[in-house]
């Protein structure tokens, strides 16, 4: 955005519900900030680059978005997850009820993104490989759940299930960004493919 001095294109909603994600993926912050600088960091990067695109569209560009294209009722998606995250928590803690939340809105953040892009019927290039981007590496937790289920006997249920559905909700775009641009970022996204889950599983990490 700070390149094209413009957000349009770009979903506020959506960005609203990653901070949410971030936020309440990472509460474990608070407590165990001291056991992995690594992690720390990279989970403030989520947060602190979330606020700010944010604090930018509020702000800076706030005159390129128009909130009339930008009309996806996201209480329906907050309400279905946080449903979902207390009838499927792991334990019933406030952590683990936050991470299994953050799962779940997390695979459903993009529609606001989607929807707006159906609406106009057309993107700025920038705006498509962002998306691509956000969908890809999702995409590529599956093959690494299937190593690790096969070579460590380790399965998370709820992150499969809801990566699964993210997946899902992007094939159509995918499809499209196949037929217009091929695959020219596939090398960039792969190296997730060989990265644990570790710093997206938040709370979870640290409950084990």
């Amino acid at each position: 955005m700070r390149t094209s001095k413009s957000c349009i294109g770009i979903s506020f909603k959506s960005q609203v519900l990653y901070l949410i994600v971030y936020v309440t993926r990472y509460l474990d912050l608070l407590w165990t900030f001291q056991h992995s600088a690594y992690n720390s960091l990279m989970k403030i990067i989520f947060i602190g680059s979330s606020a700010y695109t944010i604090y930018l569209m509020l702000n800076d560009f706030k005159p390129t978005h128009d909130p009339n294209i930008d009309t996806f009722k996201v209480e329906y998606l907050i309400g279905g997850s946080a449903i979902l995250a207390l009838l499927f928590p792991y334990k019933w803690t406030t952590a683990e009820v936050l991470w299994s939340f953050s799962i779940w809105l997390e695979s459903v953040a993009i529609l606001p993104q989607l929807f707006m892009l159906q609406r106009t019927g057309e993107a700025e290039t920038i705006t498509t490989h962002y998306i691509f981007a956000l969908g890809a590496y999702r995409a590529l937790y599956i093959p690494n759940w299937l190593y690790r289920y096969f070579m460590e006997s380790y399965t998370d249920p709820i992150a499969t299930v809801a990566g699964i559905i993210q997946t899902i909700l992007y094939s159509d775009f995918f499809y499209i960004y196949y037929t217009k641009y091929g695959l020219p970022f596939l090398p960039l996204i792969f190296p997730v493919f060989y990265l644990t889950p570790t710093l997206k599983r938040g709370c979870r990490s640290s409950a084990k």
